[in-house]
Parts: C-alpha cells; structure tokens; sequence
C-alpha cells in the first residue's frame, strides 16, 4: 500500500494538485514533519552526538595529557565515568532512548578501558586482540540492550578484529584461502549478518524494522562480493574462481529475497551498480589497453547499463504505487 506523500506526488504529477497547494496538501496529512517532531529530531541528534563526544574526548583527553597523568588517574577517570554512565543506565532503562545512547557510550568507554590496559602494562598484546575483547565484553550488552546501532558496532568490532587478525598472521588457513583471504571471511561473517538481520526482522521484531540496518549490512556484503570477483578478474592466477561464483550467487539471493520476497529498491540498485562495476572491469582487462576506442566502447556500456538499470528499477519502484 503506497504512502500518503507517494499519493500526494503522483497526484500532482497527473495535475490534480496545483504546485502551490502541494506543500500545505503534505502538511495537512502530516507528511512533513510539525514544529514538534523537529523539536524531537533535534533532541535525538544532540543526544546521540553528545553521548559519542563525551566517549571520544575522554580518549582524545588521556591521549593528549599521557605524559602528565600517572597510571591511577587516568583507570580513575575512566572507571569513573564507566560507573556513572552504567547508573544513568539503570536510572533510565534501556526501553527510553536515553538509556540506549547512554549503553552506546559505555560500549565505547570499554575499549578506551581495554587500550588503556595494554598500553600502561604493555601486555604484548596485538591489536586484533584489542578489538576481539572488545566485541566479547560488550556483547551481554548489544543482546540485551535490542539496539541497532549498538549491534552494528559490534558487528564493526568484529570485521576490525578478522582485518587485523589476517594482517597479524596472514599464513594462517593458507591452505583453506588464497591471497583474498580476508575478503572471504568478512564476506561470510557480513552476508550471514545480513540474512540474520532479513530473518529476525521478517518476524516482527521492531527494533530491526528501520531498514536502514540491513542496507548498511549490504553495502558491505556487496563490496565485498564485488571485490572478490573484481580481484578475480584481473588476477586470476592468485585468486579462487569461486569468487565469480559467490557474487553470482549474491546477486542471485538479492533478487529472490528483494525483487520477490521483500521489495527493496535500494538493494536492487546495489545490485545494479555491482554488475555494472563487474561489467566494466572485464571489459577493461580483458580489451586491448591505450586505445581510445576501446575506452569509449566502455563508457557507452556503462551509460546503457546504467540507463537500462534505472528504468528497470523505476518500474519496480512504481510496484508499490499500483
């Protein structure tokens, strides 16, 4: 079912809304937002900035004054501000957005907590240690706390902790992974965040309703797809030919899954935009180089692609107005 605003335009595309009446026709359905709800998106935003800056300048503080702190005030200041903010959060609740974004600073406070630790006892540790900590303290925390944006900080944590984990010890599963092995893994670990998000969102939950979460989810799943089979063309001898079978199947899953089941433009769109990226670099690599023929036959694909792909998702798009 189309939306009042949706209505309201292709009514004044067909004309039967004059230009000047559209702003008050979408204020009287309550399309645009009141002087209320601007008051509660201020608040929201100031909130949540307020709440990262106070985590961010506490580690920017103990960063900048390193020298003149010793090694107490500093696990003071930091623990301190650990336990104020987990009594606001037992103050609050975690069902108010308060609470929420106070959970979201502590989560950060954590990790200043953890570099600190290794950096005043010099544990040895590597940095992928830091960060898969990290992601293990808090993850009581993201369960309970039912917050999008705590979850996909962790799920961050986790794709820092595998990047710096192969960069540690890149020989590791050699045998299992070629030179892309990083790619693989974090295109496994995103993919299957994804379709757990698609999963538990398709039963209701609510708080995973919002889709910007998965469409954050999938711009890094396709990059990933995309980069796989990319490296795979242009370095074929040091790349797994499963990568071109991966996107294939990626491309594939979103088109069942947001073409058929739950339509969704904007994962087409990525779809789109990865084939033509595919398109071109083969293309390109596989074309004689230098020659500027051969470079105008490759932005002509990329213009028709690009043109055919918009109006197929044009139509899609007006799917839900019918």
């Amino acid at each position: 079912m189309p939306d009042a605003r949706r209505i309201l335009l292709a009514w004044a595309e067909k004309g039967h809304i004059a230009a000047a009446d559209l702003p008050r026709a979408l204020a009287l359905v309550g399309v645009l937002p009141s002087r209320m709800a601007w008051r509660r998106f201020i608040d929201r935003v100031t909130l949540w900035m307020g709440t990262v800056l106070v985590a961010g300048g506490l580690i920017f503080f103990l960063a900048y004054n390193w020298k003149d702190l010793g090694r107490y005030p500093k696990f003071a200041m930091v623990e301190l501000l650990l336990v104020v903010a987990l009594a606001f959060i037992w103050r609050l609740g975690l069902n108010r957005t308060a609470g929420k974004a106070v959970l979201l600073g502590a989560s950060l406070v954590i990790g200043a907590l953890l570099a600190l630790i290794g950096q005043t006892y010099q544990t040895g540790a590597d940095t992928f240690e830091l960060f898969g900590t990290w992601a293990a303290m808090i993850l009581p925390w993201v369960v309970v706390g039912r917050f999008a944006a705590l979850w996909l900080m962790w799920l961050a944590l986790v794709n820092l902790a595998i990047t710096l984990y192969f960069q540690t010890f890149p020989s590791v599963f050699g045998m299992l992974f070629s030179t892309d092995k990083v790619l693989w893994v974090l295109f496994a670990v995103d993919t299957v965040a994804l379709a757990v998000f698609e999963a538990t969102a398709r039963r209701g939950i609510e708080w995973l309703l919002p889709r910007w979460i998965p469409r954050l989810v999938a711009i890094v799943s396709g990059g990933l797809a995309t980069a796989l089979v990319m490296m795979h063309i242009l370095d074929s001898r040091h790349t797994s030919a499963w990568a071109a079978l991966a996107w294939l199947a990626w491309l594939a899953a979103v088109y069942i899954v947001y073409r058929r089941l739950t339509r969704d433009v904007f994962m087409l769109a990525g779809g789109v935009l990865s084939v033509i990226i595919v398109l071109a670099t083969f293309l390109a690599d596989k074309l004689p180089h230098g020659d500027a023929p051969v470079y105008l036959m490759i932005g002509l694909m990329v213009i028709a692609l690009s043109a055919a792909g918009g109006w197929w998702l044009k139509r899609v798009a007006a799917e839900d107005q019918r």
